[in-house]
């Protein structure tokens, strides 16, 4: 329907200039005073509204300087659209869809009254959520006692706005209920995110020097249930003096909106960072929760950034923060005590910022009072003495980064995605985090294996994670032969509503 009413446009302005007044020579449309003359006995050649301004290279050779046309500035831009009834102009802004009259509106004072008329926005609500009962208030239901124009200007358009604000967010709240029975997770996590054309942004402060910048992810990488958005760029200010901020964005044509996920001052990078690789050009540097920062050898300017965000709320904490305070987790609590000490599900995932390394699923870890040390309860997944337990990696655990051309590679670096469900498929741990591996220096931790041995540990306040893996020089692969996950009583605690103790 816009495509016909730029035809129009088109058939509308090409029949004014058929009409318009014919050409002098020098190329100025001019009127001709018959009948006057002044005192040279020639005749007075005056500018009309159509005339235009000569250039100056051709004045002389074309019209003599007595006869010269100097038409007002205001001639120059004469807009047909002003001289066309008000009537028609909101005929033709009737066929534009939603976007195009938001857009449209900031065009002048006048085409801003246009667009935003309450019939045209009544029309369009009802061709669009007038035939659902339940996006129809009682103005409609009633028309007969309020009639539309009586209305405030705008509200029509407001309303339509609105419901489809609200239509959406039921959409997608909807698709999230899906879950899959494989990971415990929305499936439809990712679609959904790109659907609402949700993105990432990094903003950089230095402390120092007031410099702020923020910038958009060069690099997205979506996993099995876990999401890792990389940022890179030139003159970055030095890592010891620097806070960050990681927006949730969401891009739209009529609006945008920022939540916050992430805020770092410059005391608590000082106080939290940790080096947990490097090669011949970078040093890792883990921030928690999930956060990566690669900085030169040499200098400690940023490099880049790499951030990890976990499945579960992904979409919430996303859309739903505020640009000053991040989403709030809701608390679930089973106060059933038949919960406690019951079987767990394990779902992990190695990967790193370009494809997987190793997927796990392990149901039915079960818990017993036996397993419960000091404050925590300890769940194995994979046992050493277990052989058909032990999983090969499909690569090397290695991290990948790139900086402009520039591109490279962290060894024995890479990203887990733990995520641990009670029987109901509730999550009650969700990890995703960049990790290390280093060498076991101690006895070798298999004697059914001749390699080097490897250990992978993870620790925060609710949990701790132990991996031992063993590399096959061979089948010049890794095998992970050993996975021991430890959560909080006070974590399980807080989750089931009970005492994990009694």
């Amino acid at each position: 329907m816009a495509t016909g009413c730029g035809q129009f446009f088109r058939s509308f302005t090409a029949g004014l200039k058929k009409n318009e007044p014919p050409i002098q020579d020098g190329g100025s449309r001019v009127k001709h005073n018959r009948g006057r003359s002044s005192k040279g006995g020639s005749n007075t050649v005056k500018p009309t509204m159509f005339s235009h301004k000569i250039p100056e290279a051709r004045k002389s050779s074309i019209v003599p300087d007595t006869c010269a046309v100097k038409p007002t500035p205001t001639t120059c831009t004469q807009n047909h659209f002003l001289r066309m009834p008000p009537e028609i102009l909101q005929k033709i802004l009737s066929y534009l869809d939603d976007y195009s009259l938001l857009c449209i509106e900031h065009v002048s004072k006048l085409f801003n009254q246009l667009a935003n008329n309450n019939d045209m926005w009544h029309q369009m609500y009802l061709s669009k959520y007038g035939s659902s009962k339940r996006w129809r208030p009682k103005i409609i239901e009633k028309r007969s006692l309020v009639k539309v124009q009586e209305r405030s200007n705008g509200f029509w358009r407001r309303l339509y706005l609105r419901t489809m604000a609200i239509c959406k967010e039921t959409r997608w709240k909807r698709d999230l209920k899906d879950i899959n029975p494989f990971t415990g997770l929305p499936s439809q996590t990712e679609r959904v995110l790109r659907n609402l054309h949700v993105t990432w942004d990094l903003t950089l402060c230095d402390d120092v020097s007031g410099w702020r910048g923020t910038f958009e992810p060069i690099h997205v990488y979506f996993s099995n249930s876990s999401l890792t958005v990389c940022w890179s760029g030139e003159h970055w200010p030095s890592f010891c003096q620097t806070s960050l901020q990681l927006h949730g964005v969401k891009k739209s044509h009529m609006h945008g909106w920022r939540s916050l996920m992430v805020r770092l001052d410059r005391e608590t990078i000082s106080g939290s960072k940790q080096i947990i690789g490097s090669d011949k050009l970078v040093n890792l540097v883990f921030l928690p929760p999930g956060l990566l920062v690669g900085t030169w050898r040499g200098n400690s300017t940023i490099a880049f950034v790499i951030a990890n965000f976990h499945f579960h709320r992904l979409v919430e904490r996303s859309l739903l923060s505020s640009p000053f305070c991040s989403y709030a987790m809701p608390h679930f609590c089973d106060e059933d005590p038949s919960y406690d000490l019951h079987s767990y599900r394990l779902h992990i995932v190695l990967h790193n910022t370009v494809t997987q390394i190793m997927l796990g699923c392990f149901p039915q870890l079960s818990c017993e009072k036996g397993q419960i040390h000091g404050r925590y309860i300890y769940l194995t997944a994979i046992r050493k003495n277990e052989f058909s337990q032990h999983t090969p990696l499909s690569g090397k655990v290695m991290l990948p980064w790139r900086w402009g051309a520039l591109q490279g590679s962290v060894e024995n670096c890479c990203i887990m995605s733990l995520t641990l469900l009670d029987e109901s498929q509730n999550p009650i741990w969700c990890v995703s985090t960049p990790v290390s591996m280093v060498l076991s220096c101690g006895k070798r931790m298999s004697r059914h294996y001749k390699g080097d041995h490897f250990l992978i540990r993870y620790q925060e306040l609710e949990g701790k994670v132990k991996m031992k893996l063993v590399w096959l020089e061979e089948q010049k692969q890794f095998f992970l032969i050993s996975l021991t996950l430890a959560i909080t009583l006070a974590k399980v605690n807080r989750h089931f509503g009970t005492d994990a103790t009694g």
